[in-house]
């Protein structure tokens, strides 16, 4: 392994992320920062690459401050898809039909050991492109990669097989399964996705009442805090993601946990009984006594409208992946809730990125 991956490297800039993140947050009365730290390679489930044509050559390519760099292997994705990348670029090489005009290949891989390829276009793609992407997916397997292909160009997504992988979980004592869709959200770091799932499993044990989730995607939280909950009550406004939460909630035999397609804010207007939503017909809102809120929203954080709902909630758990606008939420939430709990998960070594969890009180049960 590189110096880059060593261990001294990596863990001195775990302790700067922790330095940085109790600096950002140092307005706010903190508890103990508990810390997740990541593999210090091969953690990435998911990888995309441009490709570079250089005569018959083609090789994959990132840039770094607009300047092109060649990439032949990758220590920070999974080995299957180093296996992948080294394997698939000879077997396409010479094949005008899945060569010509890609500019971009996507690995999405699990731990369970499955395997999606995403080739992108500049052109329409036709039966031949077909023909060739089913050899090529033969190809691949007479090299010990099981892999589905995808491709994509533009208004076209043709699927070879499948568009998804299934993912299998260890938490704690069980497994939970997770069908991820192509091109749709999944935490991209599985070994800290796990210790984010028993943190936040940890911290809600023995809840009372219902969990209410905002932007629950294929169900990665919400399936696995179901255990702790009499009912959940999760939202996603993605299709994909909300079909993807309907198929996991079955296939890990969860039966109190409903997912709704409402962003937070329709949310929001539904709750306060503002307008109603065809989405919800069938599901009374009134059935739910949720005392937890859990929100994992993107990096531009939480708006106004969905603070002041999940104010009303006597613990929140919020999952942040910017810790800057995590501060921002954090000066109205500490208004009426404080800090019971405090993690960081190194979701993205090597990078400034820091992933946070928090877990707030009411301050009445202070």
């Amino acid at each position: 392994m590189t110096e880059s991956f060593s261990n001294d490297k990596y863990n001195q800039q775990l302790q700067n992320k922790i330095i940085n993140l109790k600096t950002i947050l140092s307005d706010f009365q903190l508890p103990e920062l508990v810390t997740y730290s990541s593999p210090i390679s091969h953690y990435r489930m998911r990888a995309e690459f441009r490709i570079w044509h250089n005569g018959d050559e083609l090789y994959h390519i990132m840039y770094d401050k607009k300047k092109r760099v060649r990439i032949d292997s990758f220590p920070i994705a999974s080995k299957l898809i180093n296996k992948a990348m080294q394997s698939i670029l000879p077997l396409i090489q010479y094949n005008d039909n899945l060569r010509h005009k890609l500019f971009q290949i996507d690995y999405f891989s699990t731990l369970s050991g499955q395997l999606l390829i995403t080739l992108l276009y500049h052109k329409k793609l036709g039966e031949e492109w077909i023909i060739a992407a089913e050899r090529l997916k033969q190809q691949l397997a007479e090299l010990g990669i099981n892999a589905n292909l995808v491709g994509r160009a533009s208004n076209q997504k043709i699927a070879i097989d499948a568009d998804y992988v299934d993912e299998v979980l260890p938490i704690f004592d069980k497994t939970f399964k997770y069908r991820q869709v192509e091109n749709s959200f999944t935490q991209p770091n599985a070994a800290i996705n796990i210790k984010m799932l028993e943190w936040a499993i940890s911290v809600t044990k023995e809840s009372k009442g219902d969990l209410l989730e905002f932007y629950c995607g294929n169900g990665n939280f919400s399936i696995a805090l179901a255990q702790n909950f009499n009912k959940v009550l999760a939202t996603e406004i993605a299709k994909a993601s909300v079909y993807s939460a309907q198929h996991n909630i079955k296939i890990n035999n969860i039966d109190n946990l409903i997912i709704v397609r409402l962003s937070a804010e329709e949310f929001t207007s539904a709750i306060r009984k503002e307008r109603d939503f065809n989405r919800l017909n069938g599901i009374n809102l009134d059935d739910y006594h949720c005392q937890t809120v859990l929100v994992d929203p993107p990096r531009v954080g939480l708006d106004d409208k969905t603070i002041n709902i999940i104010q009303s909630y006597d613990r929140i758990v919020y999952i942040s992946c910017n810790p800057y606008t995590l501060k921002d939420n954090l000066q109205q939430l500490t208004q009426t809730h404080y800090i019971e709990h405090f993690a960081m998960f190194d979701q993205f070594p090597y990078t400034d990125h820091i992933e946070t969890g928090i877990v707030l009180r009411k301050k009445e049960y202070q």
